[in-house]
């Protein structure tokens, strides 16, 4: 699962992109959750903060990165500064609601209740705020 929160630079809106796929991802697959960000965002310039995942800084990220500044600005969080990356809001919200205990058979079932939390967190925008204010960053 990805997830990319995203927040008007005026406080206005904030809105989540998020992408599954059955395997992990790479600097190939991120690169098509990026492409679907910019569709969400329909075009509209953007700042992504990310962790310093290895393939956030591969050759191959780097590279599509640098065909992308028109619209995408990157800023690195430092080394183990998970506590500013607004999405580990999200992710420990949905831990402690919808996959709090859950225990299914099948990765699907599990995808589906992460699904349904998904949607929770975009009918309440309010949370996407929190998340970002939890982290001490502001916009």
């Amino acid at each position: 699962m990805a997830g990319i929160c995203c927040y008007r630079p005026d406080g206005s809106r904030a809105r989540l992109c998020f992408h599954t796929q059955p395997d992990s991802y790479n600097d190939h697959t991120l690169i098509v959750v990026l492409k679907q960000l910019r569709r969400f965002l329909r075009g509209a310039p953007a700042t992504l903060i990310w962790d310093n995942l290895p393939s956030h800084h591969s050759r191959v990220m780097s590279h599509w990165l640098d065909t992308q500044r028109h619209w995408l600005a990157v800023e690195y969080l430092p080394g183990y500064a998970h506590d500013l990356d607004p999405v580990e809001g999200l992710w420990a919200n949905l831990k402690g609601q919808e996959l709090a205990n859950l225990c299914r058979d099948t990765i699907g079932e599990i995808t589906d209740a992460a699904r349904q939390g998904i949607a929770r967190v975009r009918r309440e925008s309010r949370l996407l705020f929190s998340f970002l204010r939890h982290c001490g960053l502001e916009l």
